[in-house]
């Protein structure tokens, strides 16, 4: 049993700009669309949580909805979905450890752990096993940061560094326990 990120973020840890805008992804020419392992990612995972501004956010982009795995939504305000999307998503609220004890219940074991304050949630209850960062080479000086303030210290091992486009740097950790 996994939960696992893949995220990208600026130089200076910034998930989306201050106009909460996320056009600064593609500001590396990517001519070939390199999707920078995303799709050896997510071979890996059975279900994906979310939280809702990031459900918002994919939800009013011009594209079909992009997850063929069950999708847990995080919310205490949303109330239903996009009605074509009612088959994959379930909306959820409660503690990180109710929501994965629910979810763990119904069979998934490798999830996908997806949005700002959802990360940065299950990370204040020390439930991230994996960390893959795409660290873009930008600073946006503001905006949604990826990580909040913790706690106590949690330990990551560095197990994979990639360069794509020459410039893009992605690492990859898992938490020492």
């Amino acid at each position: 049993m996994k939960n696992k990120v893949f995220i990208a973020c600026s130089i200076d840890g910034y998930i989306s700009d201050v106009k909460n805008s996320l056009e600064w992804l593609n500001s590396i020419p990517n001519p070939e669309q390199n999707d920078m392992g995303y799709a050896s990612f997510m071979t890996n995972v059975d279900a994906i949580i979310m939280g809702r501004k990031t459900y918002e956010t994919i939800a009013k982009m011009d594209i079909e909805w992009p997850y063929a795995v069950p999708v847990f939504i995080l919310s205490r305000r949303l109330t239903s979905v996009l009605p074509n999307l009612n088959a994959q998503i379930e909306l959820m609220k409660g503690s990180p450890n109710n929501i994965l004890q629910t979810i763990r219940s119904k069979g998934y074991n490798q999830l996908y752990i997806d949005g700002g304050n959802t990360i940065q949630q299950f990370l204040s209850y020390d439930l991230i096993d994996e960390l893959t960062i795409t660290t873009m080479p930008l600073l946006l000086g503001g905006g949604s940061p990826l990580f909040g303030p913790l706690i106590n210290p949690l330990h990551f091992e560095l197990v994979k560094s990639e360069v794509f486009l020459s410039q893009i740097v992605q690492s990859t950790y898992t938490r020492k326990r």
